[in-house]
């Protein structure tokens, strides 16, 4: 058993352990509103949901800046990231590849995040909404590309005006950050394009 100073371990198995959450996240990101299972054995550090461990590990490395809230970023997940993935963990959000924010704070709001620019839109954070639940709250429908019709989703958990940030990011396509919403093992994906057609 670990104690809270001991960093817990990483994928058992990296590379397919790796390749398997990958391509959920994919199909999370492809597929919006569509909760994937991307959990493995992993045990997350604390204030990260296993999913959301997983995601960064999957996605993260040397390379790709990281914003956490400062609770995090002086924490057992701060000291998890900086040895598994060597990730810098920035203090400007407008600086991160990626970002974990708790759905239920104000603060900080999805435009304080990089949302990339017309010549390289690919360039954005991708923010990790950590969520109460994947289910149980006000329904939303969405729409967009890789939604037949429509779809809805009800997570729980999330700041009042949260949609209404979702329909501004939306307005920014081809710009504006990607989301992928975690709770447990489960994640569903929210990218730019996706639109809220009721909030």
């Amino acid at each position: 058993m670990q104690s809270d100073s001991q960093i817990h371990a990483g994928f058992s198995d990296p590379v397919f352990q790796s390749q398997a959450a990958f391509r959920a996240l994919l199909t999370a990101l492809s597929e919006p509103g569509l909760v994937q299972d991307i959990g493995s054995a992993l045990q997350p550090p604390a204030g990260l949901e296993a999913a959301t461990a997983i995601a960064l590990l999957t996605l993260a490395d040397y390379e790709t800046p990281i914003w956490l809230p400062p609770s995090l970023k002086g924490g057992p997940a701060g000291a998890w990231l900086r040895f598994h993935c060597g990730a810098a963990l920035v203090e400007d959000p407008a600086a991160a590849a990626f970002a974990v924010i708790d759905g239920r704070l104000k603060a900080p709001l999805l435009s304080a995040f990089n949302p990339g620019d017309d010549q390289f839109p690919d360039r954005s954070t991708t923010v990790i909404v950590q969520c109460a639940a994947l289910t149980a709250g006000d329904a939303v429908m969405l729409a967009g590309p890789g939604i037949a019709g429509s779809r809805a989703i009800a997570p729980s958990g999330l700041r009042p005006g949260f949609w209404a940030e979702i329909e501004a990011n939306a307005a920014l396509y081809p710009c504006g950050v990607d989301l992928i919403l975690s709770h447990g093992t489960q994640a569903l994906g929210l990218p730019r394009s996706t639109q809220i057609l009721e909030a």
